[in-house]
């Protein structure tokens, strides 16, 4: 993937150009920003109705990014693991 001045995993299926879409990081082989996934879950669409909007995007690479996201801000809640 081209990553310009980004840190992302290069297992990630994000692409960032600054020449293209304004730097936004888009989705591997789209030209759909990142950004998009999650103002449509934010509007309430769910990842169906998102990958049915932008047919570009697998279901793998929009799993992949919010499981990214994920381990980005979710801190494990140990309290609830067995000891």
């Amino acid at each position: 993937m081209m990553s310009f001045g980004q840190n992302y995993p290069a297992s990630l299926p994000v692409w960032v150009d600054p020449e293209r879409m304004n730097g936004s990081p888009c989705f591997a082989g789209t030209h759909c920003p990142v950004d998009a996934l999650f103002n449509n879950l934010k509007s309430g669409l769910n990842l169906d109705d998102f990958l049915d909007c932008f047919p570009d995007v697998t279901r793998e690479q929009a799993v992949a990014v919010l499981e990214y996201s994920k381990q980005q801000f979710v801190i494990p809640d140990t309290r609830c693991l067995p000891k």
